[in-house]
């Protein structure tokens, strides 16, 4: 039992309407389902579940008025009334002129990679993900990190972590000049760091060397509402503005963005690309109905649409926010203070377990993150996610393994689907397995398919 200053973290701002029955199977059940998955927690069954973590895209649950316009869907070819109600929404809140819609966030990412990239340009980031990666790899495209190096550093407590380096900025324009620099892809917040914050000052300041140099920043917008709260939290002069004002300045220091609706949009399905470049946007329509669909609804149904533009408008409340931030954060307190090994600080969505110190007695190539997300599914019925050397997956020349610093098991917290007790079932689990954790395996691969190897790949144990 925790005896935290429960004072910290707010009530759910909601009341439960409608619930869905979850139940737990027996250890014994969840031992033979872990094996039937090849101990790789995408594989195994959602009824086989109990508290799911796996991640928070599309996993949210909607509101009453989002169901309510649900009813309201205008499924026309073209021209959907719910279409120029998400259209108008998106330019409020984010300012931009040109507005895609796709059917989730890697159709966006899929679409910015074939019209801004050409073979051989260097992408600039602060830190990978796994899809955008490969969308700009597979256009011909050469992904370089300037994170800041704490970002590297599980244990390292600094605000805004995500920030981009400015430094290493400067150095890659100078060193591979800007016409070979296709874009920087700025990530807000930054995933893989452990749901990382990206500072104003630092985006105005990446868009301010960007423009000098003429080279284009797109955000990767998908959680930018909790980038959002951090700002209003933590960055001097942004304690009095909405999270509407916040947002909206935060992309005017960029050209586009990337939008996944699935997480700060509150919604199951849908996303965009979003655009002030003119003939970049008549590209962009010509390929998403190619990829997606028409301009119009790009793979969204129209009530998808209309429940899209109301998650967007409820994500700024800021009673919304703040729960949700602080609820992820009750988790890594619980965490923390039981003496458990997480990235640090606690990020916006989930809270990142540190495997490598986590299973200090398994070498990296045993994939102990992978190994630790299957021992706590089997002790606990939770499901959570590796990130570690399985997502980072292989060089394309040499075939050996990424091997990134941070190796981790990411416990994703969908939006205003759990309680606090719930994140307490997940916390006495961990910290039970983290006093045995000498119990946890390696393991080794029997199945590795070539691309995004996560997904699908299968193991066993290699002792």
């Amino acid at each position: 039992m925790s005896f935290m200053d429960l004072s910290k973290y707010p009530a759910e701002p909601f009341k439960i309407k409608s619930v869905e029955p979850v139940k737990m199977i027996s250890k014994s059940e969840r031992e033979a389902a872990a094996k039937e998955a090849g101990y790789n927690t995408f594989n195994l069954k959602s009824e086989d579940v109990y508290i799911d973590l796996l991640t928070d895209s599309g996993t949210n649950a909607m509101s009453d008025k989002q169901w309510a316009g649900m009813m309201m869907g205008d499924e026309a070819y073209a021209g959907s009334k719910n279409w120029i109600f998400l259209e108008e929404t998106c330019k409020e809140i984010f300012g931009f002129k040109h507005i895609v819609p796709t059917h989730q966030g890697r159709g966006a990412e899929n679409l910015l990679s074939t019209i801004a990239i050409k073979p051989g340009q260097y992408v600039a980031g602060n830190m990978y993900f796994t899809t955008t990666r490969y969308h700009q790899e597979k256009n011909g495209g050469i992904f370089v990190d300037i994170i800041r190096d704490e970002a590297h550093d599980a244990s390292t407590d600094v605000p805004f972590k995500g920030d981009i380096c400015l430094e290493k900025l400067q150095k890659l324009i100078d060193e591979k000049g800007a016409e070979n620099i296709a874009y920087v892809c700025l990530a807000v917040t930054v995933n893989l760091a452990g749901g990382q914050p990206v500072s104003m000052k630092n985006m105005r300041e990446v868009y301010e060397i960007c423009q000098k140099h003429g080279v284009k920043v797109f955000f990767d917008a998908t959680r930018c509402v909790e980038n959002a709260y951090f700002i209003k939290e933590q960055e001097e002069g942004y304690q009095d503005k909405t999270i509407k004002e916040i947002v909206h300045e935060m992309f005017s220091y960029s050209d586009g963005a990337t939008m996944s609706g699935k997480k700060d949009g509150i919604v199951n399905i849908g996303g965009f690309l979003a655009l002030n470049d003119d003939e970049l946007f008549g590209h962009a329509k010509e390929f998403v109905v190619v990829y997606e669909g028409m301009p119009s609804y790009g793979g969204m149904t129209g009530r998808d649409m209309e429940a899209f533009a109301i998650g967007l408008r409820e994500s700024l409340q800021f009673e919304y926010i703040e729960h949700r931030v602080k609820q992820v954060r009750y988790l890594g307190d619980r965490l923390r203070e039981a003496g458990v090994p997480i990235v640090e600080p606690t990020g916006g969505h989930a809270v990142f377990l540190d495997a490598r110190k986590f299973c200090p007695h398994l070498d990296q190539e045993q994939f102990p993150a992978q190994s630790l997300a299957a021992f706590l599914y089997i002790d606990s019925g939770v499901r959570s996610m590796e990130r570690g050397i399985v997502s980072a997956g292989r060089d394309n020349k040499t075939g050996e393994n990424h091997k990134p610093k941070l190796e981790t098991v990411r416990l994703t917290i969908p939006r205003r689907v759990y309680t606090y007790r719930h994140m307490d079932v997940v916390a006495d689990s961990v910290i039970g397995l983290f006093n045995n954790k000498e119990e946890i395996r390696p393991l080794k691969f029997v199945y590795e398919p070539p691309q995004l190897r996560f997904f699908t790949a299968k193991f066993d144990f290699a002792d």
